[in-house]
């Protein structure tokens, strides 16, 4: 039994009586029909302590709440409300000072809290749980836990897309090759490609943002299932614990993950993007490529080759992916099958999603950190635009805008990129002679369209890579922080 302060029950006998009966007598507070213990294995089996002991801080938050809520309503004395918030204030303080000891035997953190609060203030402390059921209760943990978990995400994705508008800003005169099918495809500024990052995060925000107005509703007060006899102002809890909505489904409102598996969801679309850029950073990092450099410090060496440089950082956050997709699976199949209300299936529905809150995190955080390092080789990015027929497109709509069909002017230039092969030109080497024998609409105006910074300053279309388009998006997005 943990050392007590009678001090606090000292002038009721009784109350101190009702505790020793209920440290020792009632170790499970869910045991009052059963006459045997419970299986050691079955405890075992059954308890979530080990991995839902993170809730602590939400879990005692809901409950002060919640028992300001049953004095206000006369549910409980005023004299009891101090008396338990004095013993939650103090059991929140052990824990935080590593001072508390967790018991498998009490299966969770609610009940864990809760039988530490009845040692602490005596039977009182069993008034606490009127009008709730440890169904919303977990419910109520989660949330909270998600609405921080969601805050915290939403902050280091800005601080993500910063890095992209600040890489942008400073390679603004780097031209890389654009690529589809991982062949080259057409010329493009380094800041437009950064930027296309920069979008698939603010997706991803937008995401969050609205994954959160779903798990910002107020669950607690549905009990059981199917609500309570007792007079509680469910809107003065949502409003204690600054929830703008309450739940409107008492069975629902226990019974209800959506906003866990939606926000793995979103989770998995934001490790989608970071697996993207993951993959693409690697392959830029390759000998073959050489388009960057990494910083050593978020790199490895070889135990056996000593000349290698392994982008450990990068593969481990595409490897988290999988992980992560893995999470998404896990919940809606625990969910898939489940009859109203609650089950405890459901118990297997944090270890998902608490998984998913700390992967995402870490990915962004070391990604924010290493980004900002990675080093551009204008160089070797410079020997690779100027091969490979990348102003390819530029000859063909040339041919379009002196009035050539775009079928037959995407022929001819098929038919002019095949002759450079031929002859190891590239378009830039051609004669005009040979340039009209392909056509009689090509002037000597060719040469300026076919240059690289030409065919991308050219790229005018609205959210096209020019140099003004991807300036104006720069303001546009520093305007908008």
């Amino acid at each position: 039994m943990r050392r007590r302060d009678t001090s606090i029950v000292k002038d009721n006998f009784l109350d101190y009586l009702g505790a020793i009966f209920y440290s020792y007598f009632m170790k499970k507070l869910w045991g009052g029909r059963f006459t045997g213990n419970t299986e050691s294995s079955v405890e075992s089996f059954t308890e979530s302590i080990s991995f839902d002991a993170r809730l602590w801080k939400y879990d005692i938050q809901g409950s002060l709440a919640h028992v300001k809520m049953l004095g206000k309503q006369k549910i409980i004395p005023l004299k009891d409300v101090q008396l338990i918030t004095k013993g939650l204030n103090e059991i929140y303080a052990e824990i935080e000072g590593g001072k508390f000891q967790f018991s498998q035997a009490l299966e969770d953190v609610h009940m864990n809290i809760e039988s530490a609060l009845i040692e602490k203030v005596g039977p009182v402390g069993g008034k606490l749980h009127s009008g709730r059921s440890r169904n919303d209760q977990v419910a109520l943990d989660i949330r909270l836990y998600l609405r921080d978990e969601i805050g915290v995400i939403i902050k280091l994705i800005k601080k993500f897309q910063k890095t992209f508008v600040s890489l942008a800003e400073k390679n603004i005169d780097i031209i890389v090759p654009g690529y589809t099918h991982l062949q080259r495809a057409q010329p493009v500024l380094l800041a437009h490609h950064l930027l296309a990052y920069y979008e698939m995060l603010q997706r991803d925000r937008e995401r969050f943002e609205d994954c959160l107005k779903r798990v910002n509703v107020m669950p607690l007060g549905a009990a059981a299932m199917s609500g309570t006899t007792l007079p509680i102002d469910r809107h003065y809890v949502a409003k204690l614990l600054k929830f703008p909505k309450v739940t409107e489904n008492s069975i629902d409102t226990v019974s209800d993950r959506d906003f866990a598996v939606e926000f793995i969801a979103a989770s998995s679309i934001l490790a989608l993007h970071l697996s993207r850029l993951s993959e693409e950073i690697i392959i830029w990092n390759s000998e073959e490529f050489s388009f960057i450099e990494l910083p050593d410090a978020f790199t490895t060496g070889s135990s056996i080759m000593p000349q290698k440089k392994n982008p450990d950082v990068l593969e481990l956050t595409r490897g988290k992916t999988g992980r992560v997709y893995g999470n998404l699976i896990s919940l809606l199949t625990i969910m898939k099958g489940l009859p109203l209300a609650y089950n405890r299936d459901m118990q297997e529905d944090k270890e998902p999603v608490f998984d998913t809150a700390d992967t995402v995190r870490s990915c962004l955080e070391v990604l924010a950190m290493m980004m900002p390092k990675v080093r551009f080789r204008k160089s070797v990015i410079d020997k690779a635009i100027s091969a490979g027929f990348l102003t390819a497109t530029d000859l063909a709509e040339y041919l379009v805008r002196n009035k050539m069909p775009f079928r037959d002017a995407h022929g001819v230039t098929g038919r002019v990129v095949k002759y450079c092969i031929e002859n190891k030109k590239e378009l830039h080497g051609l004669s005009m002679d040979e340039y009209k024998s392909f056509s009689s609409l090509i002037g000597k105006d060719i040469y300026h369209y076919i240059e690289i910074d030409t065919s991308v300053d050219s790229k005018l279309s609205y959210g096209g890579t020019a140099r003004k388009r991807v300036l104006a998006r720069l303001r546009e997005i520093k305007k908008k922080r």
